[in-house]
């Protein structure tokens, strides 16, 4: 296979994000459709939380067992980094906002002209419903952990391990087919319809780095890098699947919301299951 085809294969592995996307723009839905599709979304990330902390673990665990214990001490701590830098990075980001918007409020009790200008100071991603910045956020997790099943494609097809490389990028396409709908849950849940451009934007987020995991692991091979997206993924994913939780019990449908968390988690490990039936 040459390096073409496996760029837009990993292009195509990447672009079935969008597929789940439009569901975001839905309107009209009831309060246990809303609480569906965010559970359904926090299912989904459960399992994406439980893929990349194993994608993170098993070079690590692979050292352990070979009694490799510089490259096990190695990768560990790498692991170990980038797992806090993923969740604490987004901790402190999220009470870092918090803060300006007290500053913000604070504000208004003081001259109309001081709060105007607070309002003014918002950035981009302040103006953004909750719903939207928790989707946003969301696709930051994937496009992580995107990024490094690029990489395993990359590498597998670098390697000559063309069957390899063309199962990950069935399985990862089934994969970010469900992911879509992961990202927008928040939106359907609070009722926000987001534009064509939004969209497109947390799509590109979500999918686009693992076309660039795909270029970058066809040209260059690397165990700890690996290691440490994987383990930025599963810390920022861990953290969004906290908010999630916090998001589903203000519904208070718990049998429904726990029954579409449970199909979530379901539906992502019946996609795993696709790779894993060719025996790899």
């Amino acid at each position: 296979m040459s390096t073409a085809h496996v760029l837009i294969l990993g292009a195509i592995a990447g672009g079935t994000i969008f597929l789940g996307l439009p569901i975001g723009r839905m309107q009209n839905l009831g309060g246990q459709a809303r609480a569906g599709l965010s559970a359904l979304a926090t299912g989904i990330l459960i399992f994406l939380l439980w893929d990349v902390l194993s994608g993170a673990v098993d070079p690590i665990d692979g050292a352990l067992t070979a009694r490799h214990w510089g490259r096990f001490s190695w990768l560990a701590a790498l692991g170990a980094a980038g797992f806090t830098l993923g969740l604490m990075a987004l901790v402190h980001y999220s009470e870092w906002m918090k803060r300006r918007a007290t500053r913000r409020v604070t504000a208004l009790v003081g001259p109309g002209a001081a709060a105007i200008d607070e309002f003014g100071d918002r950035t981009w991603l302040e103006r953004l419903t909750p719903g939207k910045q928790l989707a946003l956020l969301i696709a930051i997790g994937i496009g992580v952990h995107n990024f490094g099943e690029g990489l395993a494609i990359g590498q597998a097809a670098a390697n000559g391990a063309t069957a390899l490389a063309v199962t990950l990028i069935v399985g990862f396409a089934l994969h970010n087919a469900t992911e879509g709908f992961g990202i927008v849950g928040p939106m359907s849940g609070e009722g926000t319809r987001p534009s064509w451009e939004f969209l497109a934007l947390l799509g590109l987020i979500g999918g686009g780095p693992t076309f660039l995991g795909t270029l970058l692991g066809n040209a260059w091979s690397s165990e700890a890098m690996s290691v440490v997206f994987f383990a930025v993924a599963a810390g920022s994913i861990l953290y969004v699947v906290q908010e999630l939780f916090a998001v589903n019990r203000k519904y208070g449908h718990v049998v429904l919301v726990t029954w579409l968390v449970l199909a979530g988690v379901v539906l992502g490990f019946a996609t795993d299951f696709v790779v894993s039936a060719s025996g790899l």
